[in-house]
């Protein structure tokens, strides 16, 4: 029965960090899916060279596209016109962040992980897609994706629509995974003792190595990696090892992978494979190093004090948002992962 209060309670406070910041990015998400179409994706982003493999690469930081949106998007940016690169760099660079998980990364994790993961995805876009634009194979094009679940019927509102999608289809996207994540946080810190990752597996490359194995096979979307790689890092992980976690396990979903090796060929879904990987590590020797250097010790956010009551309501806010989502009734559609 202690056990079970202190996962509780770990479980409260990670939701009360997060709330405020996880609610703006909500609405933000929302925003950005009004203002950016997945037409407009696919008519500025075709062509050949490096600027539309930079643009694809960076406009898949922010951009609230859960992972089944990603897939039939990337599917038509190919079937448009788009080049291999651009098409790579998109699914590099979307599954690993967004708007939602930028704002619980600097809520969990400080400013200096919500600036560092962003710019991770989007070079790792970049990189992955240049390489795929010169070595790539051709292989044959797939239809995008036309079931409701990437064509939803919206509000005719703007307002409403940005609202529609900010806190009743984003959050029933990622709201399973998330209140999993936050549950796993809350076991990682009532069972495992303090320092334990440092003492087991210890806090340089091997770390990050075994991170990376643990991240590959196993999907967790971008925001709720968050609070289980917070967890790991109160009990002895490496900020590099952390981050190592954080790239792998949304950007190497089977769902984008399978998708890759049908629109873009074998070669460039093992370049893909491969530039996440390189990428990951290396990113997290660079963290490790950047933590190092600037001897500052990564945490919550501190730079904007928010009072325990704001805290507390948005938590509860939040719980009302994922609980009114989670357990809404659902139209039937393939299975998809959430991307933030």
């Amino acid at each position: 029965m202690q056990t079970l209060i202190l996962i509780l309670a770990e479980f409260w406070n990670t939701l009360c960090e997060m709330a405020p910041y996880l609610l703006f990015g909500f609405l933000v998400a929302g925003m950005l899916s009004v203002l950016v179409s997945p037409a407009l994706v696919a008519k500025h982003l075709g062509g050949r060279g490096i600027w539309p493999i930079f643009k694809a690469s960076l406009f898949g930081v922010p951009l609230p596209l859960c992972s089944c949106s990603v897939i039939p998007v990337a599917a038509s940016l190919r079937r448009h016109g788009a080049s291999k690169g651009a098409t790579t760099a998109f699914l590099l660079s979307t599954p690993q962040t967004g708007a939602d998980s930028i704002m619980v990364t600097f809520s969990l994790l400080g400013p200096v992980f919500a600036v560092f993961r962003p710019l991770a995805a989007f070079l790792t876009g970049l990189v992955g897609g240049s390489i795929v634009e010169t070595f790539g194979s051709s292989a044959a094009q797939i239809e995008p994706c036309r079931d409701a679940c990437c064509c939803p019927t919206r509000p005719q509102s703007r307002l409403m629509r940005v609202l529609h999608y900010g806190f009743v289809v984003l959050p029933g996207e990622i709201g399973r995974p998330l209140l999993l994540g936050l549950v796993v946080a809350g076991a990682i810190a009532a069972f495992i003792p303090a320092n334990f990752f440092s003492e087991t597996i210890g806090t340089g490359f091997l770390a990050m190595v075994v991170m990376m194995v643990l991240g590959i096979p196993v999907y967790v979307c971008a925001t709720a990696s968050v609070p289980v790689a917070a967890a790991m890092m109160l009990k002895g992980i490496s900020p590099g090892a952390a981050l190592v976690f954080l790239m792998t396990g949304p950007a190497t979903n089977a769902a984008a992978i399978a998708t890759l090796w049908k629109v873009l060929g074998k070669r460039s879904a093992l370049i893909y494979l491969g530039v996440v990987v390189i990428s990951a590590l290396g990113s997290g020797l660079l963290m490790d190093y950047v933590f190092t250097i600037g001897n500052v010790l990564p945490g919550p956010a501190t730079v904007w004090m928010l009072p325990l009551s704001v805290k507390i309501i948005s938590a509860l806010v939040l719980l009302a948002v994922l609980g009114v989502a989670v357990f809404r009734p659902r139209r039937q559609h393939p299975e998809a992962h959430a991307q933030t």
